[in-house]
Order: structure tokens, then sequence, then C-alpha cells
């Protein structure tokens, strides 16, 4: 099972375990991922600062890791 990100889950854990949702983070205007600030925001936080609605991009956030894994598995 996909790893479910919360609106308390760190931005820098999501990208630790999940670097390939970053595309996501950018396409909302989110381009500092890098930075050590944005790194340990939440996503409830990142989402507020940005003036995006933060449960709808949750719900993409984790149905594109679950996507993701699922096509990860089919590969194997």
């Amino acid at each position: 099972m996909a790893v479910v990100i919360e609106k308390d889950t760190i931005i820098g854990d999501v990208l630790d375990v999940a670097p390939q949702a970053a595309p996501l983070f950018m396409a909302i205007g989110m381009h500092c991922l890098g930075c050590p600030s944005s790194r340990g925001e939440t996503v409830e936080e990142a989402c507020m600062v940005h003036g995006i609605d933060c449960d709808p991009f949750l719900a993409q956030l984790n149905r594109f890791l679950e996507a993701y894994e699922a096509s990860e598995l089919e590969k194997k």
C-alpha cells in the first residue's frame, strides 16, 4: 500500500519517501522544494502559504502515489 500523506506530513518527509511527488508540488507553485524552510513545513502550511486548498491537493497527491506504486509493482 502506498504511503498516505496527511495535512501534518512534513514536505521533506514526503520527498524522502516519494521523490516522484515533487512535480505535483511544483505544479501548484511550490518551486522551493530544496529550501530548508520549505522541507520543514507541513503540507497544510505550504498549501496555506501558496493559497491552495489542502484537501483536494492531498487527495490528488495520494491518488498519484497509489497509482505510481501500482505501476511500479506491475513492472516487477
